[in-house]
C-alpha cells in the first residue's frame, strides 16, 4: 500500500471516528456552508426533527427549520452563544458558531442543548430582558444627566478664546483625560459639557461632581457608592457612586484642587483601573468613563505644598486647556453682553436693545473679577431694573460710577486701545444691521458717511 493510500485511510478513519463521536452526543449538531445549505447533521439532531438525514443534508437552513439562523450567522460572521430557540412549543438553548478560514466564513456549526434546556432558556430570556431594561435605564439616565451646553454656547472673538475652543474641539475627538484651568466664572463647566456633547459618549451620562461642595465625610460614598447597611444612615438598598453612574459617559470633577489629600490615591486608582469598589463591598464593578477635571487654583503651588499628588495631576493633565480671564479678553466683552441680552430676553424682544457707547466703554474698562459669570449677572440686573431699550452708563450698577471701584488697567494698556476695540465692534454691528450698506450704517451710528469710511480705513474694517 502506497504512502498516499495510507494517508487517505487515516483521513477516512479520523472522519468516521469524529462522525461516531458526534452521533453519540446528546447534543444536536448541524453544520451549514457559507451560503446556508446544510452539509452535516448528526443523528441526535435528526431524531430531534424526526426527519431522515437524507431529507436534511443539502437543504437550505430555513427549509429544515423555519426559524433557523444559520444563514444569518454565515452572513454576519458573529457567533450567537446560548440563544433561546423555540421549536414546536419548546424552548431550547442554541449556540451558533461561524467557522472561518483566512478571516472568511466557510461554515456555521449549531449546537442544540436538550437536557434542562428549557430552564436554561428561561434564564437566558430573563437575562435578555434584564439587558434590555439596563439599556433603557442607561438611556434614561443619560437624559437625566444630559448636557445643557455645546460649542455654539461658547462666545468670543479673541484669539485666546479661539485657541481654547480649538483645543476643546480637538479633545472631543478622543477619550483622553482633560484638565481645564481658569478663574471662577470663566466657563470651565461650559467647556467640559461641550467636549462631552461633541464626543462619542454624548448619549450617555455627564456626571458632575463639585469636589469643593461635598462635605469631606460624605465624599467617598458619593464618589464610590456603598452597599446596604455598610454604615449608619446608609440606604437599605445601597447606592451607586458617581463613577458607576458615569459608566459609558463622562465624569466631570469640578474644583479638583479641593479634593482631600487622603482621597486622591483612591481617585487615582479608579482612573487607572476603571473599576469601582463600593464602601462595604469586596467586589469591584467595572466602569468605562471619560474624566474631565477643572480647577481655579494654581496646581503647581498645591503640589509644592504637598496638598495635591503629582501622579494624580499627571494622570489628569493629559490634555490641558486654559481659559484666560475676561480682563485679558476685552474683545469678548461686548459680544458676550449682547449674547446674554438675547439669551435672557429670548426672541425679538432682545434684538432691539442696544448698549450705548458710553456704557460700552464702561463695560470694556471694568476688570470683571467674576469674569463671564459676573457679566451675565450684570446684564440680568440691567434688564430687570431698566425700562429703556438703550442701555447707558446710568443703567449700570452703582460701582461702575465710582473711580475707586473701577480697577486700574493692566500695566502698558492704553485707553486708545480700548476705544478702538469699542469703535470697531460698534461699526461692525451697525454694518450687520444695515446689511453692509455704509450710508445706513452711518445713520445708525449718528455720524457722516465720510467719517465712517475714514474710521473703517483706520480700524482695518
Amino acid at each position: 500500500m502506497g504512502d498516499y493510500q495510507t494517508a487517505d485511510m487515516h483521513i477516512l478513519e479520523e472522519k468516521n471516528f469524529f462522525k461516531s463521536v458526534l452521533d453519540v452526543m446528546q447534543i444536536g449538531v448541524i453544520v451549514s456552508d457559507s451560503n446556508g445549505y446544510v452539509i452535516y447533521c448528526n443523528e441526535t439532531y435528526s431524531h430531534f426533527l424526526n426527519t431522515d438525514l437524507d431529507k436534511i443534508i443539502g437543504k437550505y437552513a430555513t427549509d429544515v427549520v423555519s426559524n433557523s439562523r444559520l444563514h444569518v450567522v454565515a452572513k454576519t460572521g458573529q457567533a450567537e452563544i446560548n440563544y433561546p430557540h423555540k421549536h414546536k412549543g419548546i424552548v431550547y438553548l442554541v449556540q451558533r458558531i461561524p467557522i472561518k478560514r483566512l478571516g472568511k466564513v466557510v461554515a456555521v456549526m449549531a449546537l442544540v442543548l436538550f437536557d434542562n434546556a428549557t430552564t436554561a432558556a428561561k434564564l437566558a430570556e430573563k437575562c435578555s430582558a434584564l439587558e434590555s431594561k439596563l439599556i433603557n435605564f442607561q438611556e434614561e439616565l443619560g437624559s437625566i444627566h444630559r448636557t445643557r451646553y455645546n460649542f455654539d454656547s461658547i462666545i468670543g472673538n479673541s484669539q485666546a478664546m479661539k485657541t481654547a475652543k480649538h483645543e476643546a474641539i480637538q479633545a472631543a475627538t478622543n477619550d483622553l483625560p482633560v484638565l481645564i484651568s481658569g478663574e471662577s466664572g470663566t466657563g470651565k463647566e461650559l467647556f467640559a459639557q461641550s467636549i462631552h456633547h461633541a464626543g462619542a459618549r454624548k448619549t450617555f451620562p455627564f456626571v458632575q461632581v463639585n469636589c469643593a461642595a461635598i462635605p469631606k465625610d460624605l465624599l467617598e460614598s458619593e464618589l464610590f457608592g456603598y452597599t446596604k447597611g455598610s454604615f449608619t444612615g446608609a440606604s437599605k438598598k445601597g447606592k451607586p457612586g458617581k463613577f458607576e453612574i458615569a459608566h459609558m459617559g463622562t465624569i466631570f470633577l469640578d474644583e479638583i484642587g479641593d479634593m482631600p489629600l487622603e482621597m486622591q490615591p483612591k481617585i487615582l486608582r479608579v482612573l487607572e483601573m476603571k473599576e469601582v469598589e463600593r464602601i462595604g463591598s469586596n467586589t469591584v464593578t467595572p466602569s468605562d468613563f471619560r474624566v474631565i477635571a477643572a480647577t481655579n487654583q494654581d496646581m503647581e503651588s498645591l503640589m509644592k505644598s504637598g496638598l495635591f499628588r503629582r501622579d494624580l495631576f499627571y494622570r489628569l493633565n493629559v490634555v490641558p486647556i486654559h481659559i484666560k480671564p475676561l480682563r485679558e479678553r476685552v474683545e469678548d466683552i461686548l459680544p458676550m453682553a449682547y449674547h446674554f441680552i438675547q439669551k435672557i430676553m429670548k426672541g425679538p424682544a432682545g434684538k432691539g436693545i442696544k448698549i450705548l457707547s458710553d456704557a460700552e466703554r464702561a463695560l470694556l474698562d471694568y476688570k470683571w473679577p467674576g469674569n463671564g459669570r459676573e457679566l451675565l449677572h450684570t446684564i440680568e440686573r440691567i434688564l430687570v431694573t431698566t425700562k429703556t431699550r438703550a442701555i447707558g452708563t446710568g443703567d449700570l450698577p452703582e460701582y461702575f460710577h465710582y473711580s475707586e471701584n473701577i480697577p486700574i488697567r493692566d500695566k502698558g494698556a492704553m485707553l486708545n486701545d480700548y476705544l478702538q476695540k469699542a469703535e470697531r465692534y460698534a461699526i461692525r454691528q451697525a454694518l450687520m444691521e444695515a446689511d453692509n450698506n455704509k450710508t445706513n450704517a452711518a445713520d445708525i451710528l449718528g455720524i457722516h458717511r465720510t467719517i465712517l469710511y475714514r474710521k473703517m480705513k483706520k480700524l482695518n474694517i
